[in-house]
């Protein structure tokens, strides 16, 4: 069994996706790959498929949101593979008007509830998911909560004032 490094598996999807893969650092020592999103599918079907990767558990999908970027939403996956206890993160960017990629639930069934959760709070469409409604907050709700232009507390809540805290 190859042991898999940071820079093993960047060479292998670089060598398969070539200039798709749009930059790449290592926080933490956890390689995190930033691709281009429209082939998200194609990334996590190499990694899953590929014998000596074997990146068959996806830990979490998760958003993003960075106003500040020309492309400010993201869609984030952590994989793991189990066979060569290795970890890896990829960053698809979206724009914030129309975000839309393809869902990954037909590849890793535990992506239903976490896509689902990311459309929730941060309004990016997953194309093809099954039942992409929301998770937690109510169908009528027509903000997505998470989006950084959403202040994080109400302003006008009177029990958050610093003069009930001694402050």
């Amino acid at each position: 069994m190859t042991k898999i490094s940071n820079n093993f598996l960047l060479e292998q999807l670089q060598s398969k996706f070539g200039d798709k893969i749009l930059s790449y650092d290592e926080p933490h020592g956890m390689l995190t790959v930033v691709a281009d999103p429209s082939i998200n599918i194609e990334i996590l079907e190499f990694l899953f498929q590929e014998p000596q990767l074997q990146y068959q558990f996806l830990t979490d999908v998760c958003g993003i949101h960075y106003p500040d970027q020309d492309l400010p939403l993201g869609v984030v996956y952590h994989l793991h593979s189990l066979a060569n206890n290795h970890r890896v993160r990829f960053k698809f960017f979206l724009p914030d008007h129309n975000p839309h990629i393809r869902t990954a639930s037909q590849l890793h069934a535990g992506a239903n509830w976490m896509e689902r959760e990311t459309f929730d709070f941060y309004g990016i469409i997953f194309d093809g998911h099954p039942n992409l409604k929301r998770i937690l907050n109510v169908d009528e709700m027509e903000v997505f909560p998470l989006r950084k232009e959403f202040p994080l507390e109400d302003p006008n809540r009177i029990d958050k004032q610093d003069k009930f805290f001694g402050r």
